[in-house]
Order: C-alpha cells, then structure tokens, then sequence
C-alpha cells in the first residue's frame, strides 16, 4: 500500500511539474519581441529562483551564471537588440519549442528553435536543448546544449531600417524612453 501511495504522488509531482514546463514555455513562445522585451523579463522573475544557475552547455573559462539578476542582465544584452531589429527594422521572430521525455524527478528537457526571418526573406535558424531542474516550482538549473545555426548571419539588407522621416522621430522618442526605462531599472 506505501508503494502505491508514493507512486501516485510520485505521479502526480511528475504531472505537477510537466505542467509548470509547459505554462513557462508557453508564455515564452507567446510573448512578442516586437512589442518589448519587459514580457520576457517578467516571464523569467515569475518562473526561475533567485539562486537560478544557468550554463550554455560549453567549458569556458566564465562558467555558469548564478543569480537571477546578473542572468537578467545577460538576457537584457540579447533582448534588447532583437526588439529593435524587429520593432524597426522588420525582422520577424518565431520560435518553437518540442518537449523531450525524460526519466528523472524534477528535471524537463525541451528542444528549441528560433528562426529569424529579415525583410528580404533570408532566414537564420537557431536551434538547442535545453535542461531544466526545478525545486518549489522555480527553475533552480538551467543548461543549453546542443547548439546549432542554419543559414548565415542577416546583415543590413535583410533589415529595413530606412523609416520615413515622420517615423524616425516617433522611433527615436520611443527609443529614448525605453533608454532611460532601462538605464533607470537595470542600472545598464
């Protein structure tokens, strides 16, 4: 009868934390670069532990990232960019994400894409894996792996960032707050 009993909540802490994988990788493929980068932020500070450790899978000589404020960092670095390259430039986003079974308690493995799509068509792929432990429904561990790009870097002829002059101003207005949003919250 114990056997029972701590095989059913075995599974159900199992269904508990396949769930919580999936709300997290939902909410990542549902938020829109181009209207901002905050929805990611606010995706990371509601799913990972303030102690988070995060890898990229490789040995060097950095190591792993600890702490959810200097990998907060790091993801503003790449973020922002993107924003900018999609919000004015016209790069199209998509991303897509594949679950991967394991066999272990309190770890999700998942396979990533992400494609990047510039005006002129011309597309860069990016792909990964990526390894997750969790304890108390916060992401504690988290490792990239298996990385791999198709097609080449997109330059600026896969962007559009000529805006008509009347646009440049409002970008430029827009652009300056979201500046000083960031230089105020983040302290970049």
């Amino acid at each position: 009868m114990i056997t029972q009993q701590h095989l059913a909540s075995t599974n159900r802490a199992n269904r508990d934390l396949y769930a919580r994988e999936k709300v997290l990788n939902s909410a990542i493929i549902a938020a829109d670069i181009s209207s901002g980068w905050e929805a990611y932020l606010e995706i990371f500070d509601a799913f990972y532990a303030d102690h988070v450790e995060v890898s990229d899978g490789t040995e060097t000589e950095n190591g792993p990232v600890f702490g959810r404020e200097r990998i907060r960092a790091i993801l503003l670095r790449f973020l922002v960019p993107i924003h900018v390259m999609a919000e004015i430039g016209g790069l199209s986003v998509q991303i897509r994400e594949s679950p991967i079974l394991g066999d272990t308690a309190d770890e999700t493995h998942s396979a990533w894409s992400v494609d990047l799509i510039g005006v002129s068509g011309r597309t860069c792929q990016i792909s990964w894996c990526t390894l997750r432990y969790w304890a108390d429904s916060r992401v504690v561990y988290e490792r990239h792996y298996d990385h791999q790009q198709t097609g080449g870097p997109l330059t600026f002829d896969d962007l559009h960032l000529r805006p008509s002059s009347a646009s440049v101003e409002d970008h430029s207005r827009l652009s300056r707050g979201k500046l000083a949003l960031l230089r105020d919250q983040y302290r970049i």
